[in-house]
């Protein structure tokens, strides 16, 4: 089958019910798409299909609607991910990092459908995914910032 990350066009041979994570990591070599729970509930492994943020451990890879984007995407193309990037470096708001790659692409998905969200929707949002270090201030700080840049255009 085929799939399209990052903007290239991949060939897998792989079961249409392998989880798009182990397709990212383990079949491209896409390592900045994390593995941490595989039940959907921490969010390390967050990706967009077609601008839309999902936990790449439980859409399977023969389900893959559209275009997927990671982290490791050209910023170039994605003007909001670019901003939600520069605001987290800022904010410095990596702690031990793990979880940072998918909360930057949740970010990024939810900016893009709201470009000036309070903070109770910012905390709203951004609770689907985990942060074990516990940088939620910053993350709020930093998605606040993003939003701002994006406005501004």
């Amino acid at each position: 089958m085929q799939i399209v990350v990052d903007g290239v066009a991949h060939e897998v041979d792989v079961e249409e019910d392998m989880p798009l994570l182990w397709v990212l990591r383990d079949e491209l070599g896409f390592k900045g798409v994390k593995y941490g729970c595989g039940i959907a509930q921490c969010g390390a492994c967050t990706v967009h299909i077609d601008g839309e943020a999902v936990k790449s451990c439980q859409v399977f890879a023969g389900d893959v609607w559209g275009e997927v984007t990671t982290i490791g995407a050209d910023v170039g193309g994605f003007p909001v991910l670019e901003a939600v990037q520069t605001a987290w470096i800022e904010h410095q708001v990596a702690q031990c990092g793990y979880c940072q790659s998918g909360q930057i692409m949740l970010a990024a998905s939810f900016l893009g459908e709201n470009s000036d969200p309070s903070d109770v929707e910012i905390d709203e949002a951004m609770r689907a995914n985990l942060c074990r270090c516990g940088t939620y201030p910053r993350i709020r700080a930093a998605v606040k910032a993003a939003a701002e840049r994006v406005r501004e255009g």
